[in-house]
């Protein structure tokens, strides 16, 4: 039997006995960015352990001494409309309560939350950083990097827990390379997780913005499905297990190899995955998505980084229909 989530649980008791800080609770917020329900959120679950955030809305905490780690998430969601939301718990997975008054469950990245507060509590050595605004292109992850503290000097590795799944250690974000393979290698041996393996097909996540500073940049499964729709679906025992193997974890077994000042571009690569492999149903998914929300779309790829040429290029686009008598310009629209 589904158990529907309404009240406030401080925590959240599972068969076996151990207690969670409540994911489930975290979940019932509804937090699009510049929201007042993520300001609640963060106010409820963030200030009391982070303080107050930077002035991009970025919540920051050192943990340790000289920490070489530094463990991101990002507190918006994709949710349309704020508020709060009811979920539902069927055989520990977690989903949305009622579709017709949520788009979506919030999994991607309050799980990611989840897993740090954890990590702190159990005062695991690094630098905690809780992004604004990843949802809107990593405005905050940019704006941080722009800053340049003191502390990301020191990084080795940014790790975020922002992937759907239970198998990604992300070596690449949106075809180039953010992570090399022996550390994914190391990071599954550090967890004792032989699950975890390589990923090469990583989208984007602020990880990503410390690409040019930090050797090794990642996401990580955190054990969340069909993100950003109505039937996301979040697993409370992968969840769970994956909080005791980063409290335990091993991380002198992590193996840093990636030169920040060397860019190792498989865009070509990634793009054609998706051409040979391709889920027409996600596909036709994908155009109604353009089709409603031209405006958002192009400003996350802007966000990204993404010039238009370079786009059309990887899309195999005839160029002339939009590009012509600007073609003398071809340089200045090269993605880099």
């Amino acid at each position: 039997m589904g158990e529907e989530c309404r009240g406030s649980m401080g925590k959240h008791t599972r068969g076996d006995g151990i207690i969670m800080y409540s994911l489930i609770e975290m979940l019932r917020y509804k937090r699009p960015e510049g929201s007042q329900t993520q300001k609640d959120f963060c106010q409820r679950f963030l200030e009391p352990t982070f303080g107050l955030p930077d002035t991009h809305g970025n919540y920051i905490l050192s943990v340790g001494d000289n920490p070489n780690l530094c463990f991101t998430a990002h507190h918006d969601t994709v949710h349309r409309l704020e508020g709060m939301q009811n979920v539902l718990v069927v055989n520990d997975i977690v989903s949305v309560a009622d579709a017709t008054t949520s788009s979506c469950l919030g999994a991607d990245c309050t799980t990611g939350i989840w897993l740090i507060m954890n990590m702190i509590e159990a005062e695991v050595n690094g630098v905690y950083v809780i992004h604004a605004a990843e949802e809107l292109g990593c405005k905050g992850s940019r704006a941080l990097i722009a800053d340049d503290p003191e502390w990301l000097r020191h990084m080795d590795a940014v790790i975020s827990f922002d992937r759907f799944g239970d198998t990604s250690v992300v070596t690449h974000q949106m075809g180039m390379r953010t992570a090399s393979d022996a550390f994914a290698k190391s990071f599954s041996y550090a967890l004792d997780m032989p699950q975890l393996t390589g990923d090469t097909g990583g989208s984007y996540t602020d990880s990503n913005e410390y690409v040019n500073v930090v050797s090794e940049c990642t996401n990580i499964s955190v054990g969340y499905y069909g993100q950003h729709g109505t039937k996301e679906t979040q697993c409370l025992d992968y969840a769970e297990f994956l909080s005791d193997s980063l409290v335990n974890a091993d991380w002198s077994r992590l193996v840093f190899e990636r030169d920040p000042a060397v860019v190792e571009d498989s865009w070509g690569d990634w793009g054609a995955r998706g051409t040979d492999s391709a889920d027409e149903d996600n596909i036709e998914a994908i155009k109604t998505l353009v089709e409603d929300h031209p405006e958002k779309i192009a400003k996350l790829l802007d966000g990204w980084g993404i010039k238009y040429y370079s786009l059309m290029e990887e899309a195999d686009i005839d160029d002339s229909k939009y590009y012509g008598d600007y073609s003398d310009t071809y340089d200045n629209y090269k993605y880099l």
